[in-house]
C-alpha cells in the first residue's frame, strides 16, 4: 500500500504538458503572429509583404542555409554576406543576437 501512495504522489507532481494558446476567434494575436512590415533592406531577403515575426525569422534562416552562411566550426554563428551585413551591422552574429537585429528592421 505504501508503494501505491508513493506512485500516486510522484504522479501528482508531474504537471500535464501545456499547449500553446491559440488566439480566440476575433482575439488579438500574440507578438509573434502580428503582421509587420520589413525594412527595404530586410525585404531584399524575406520579401516586401507583411509577415509575422516568426515568418521573418524562418525566411532569414532559409536564406542563411541556402547561401551556406553558418560558420562550419560553430553552427550557432552566422557569417553575414553583403545583404545580411546591412541588417546585422557587423560581419558575424550569433543566432541568439539575430532576433535583436531583425527587430530593428520590422515595423
Amino acid at each position: 500500500m505504501a508503494t501505491k501512495k508513493a506512485e500516486s504522489a510522484g504522479a501528482a507532481k508531474k504537471a500535464p504538458a501545456k499547449k500553446a494558446a491559440a488566439p480566440k476567434a476575433g482575439g488579438k494575436p500574440n507578438a509573434l503572429q502580428q503582421p509587420m512590415t520589413p525594412s527595404k533592406e530586410l525585404a531584399g531577403i524575406v520579401g516586401a509583404g507583411q509577415l509575422s515575426r516568426g515568418e521573418v525569422v524562418s525566411k532569414v534562416w532559409e536564406y542563411i542555409k541556402q547561401h551556406n552562411l553558418q560558420n562550419p566550426e560553430n553552427k550557432r554563428e552566422i557569417i553575414a554576406d553583403d545583404k545580411l551585413r546591412v541588417i546585422f551591422g557587423k560581419d558575424r552574429v550569433t543566432m541568439f543576437e539575430m532576433n535583436k537585429h531583425l527587430a530593428a528592421h520590422l515595423s
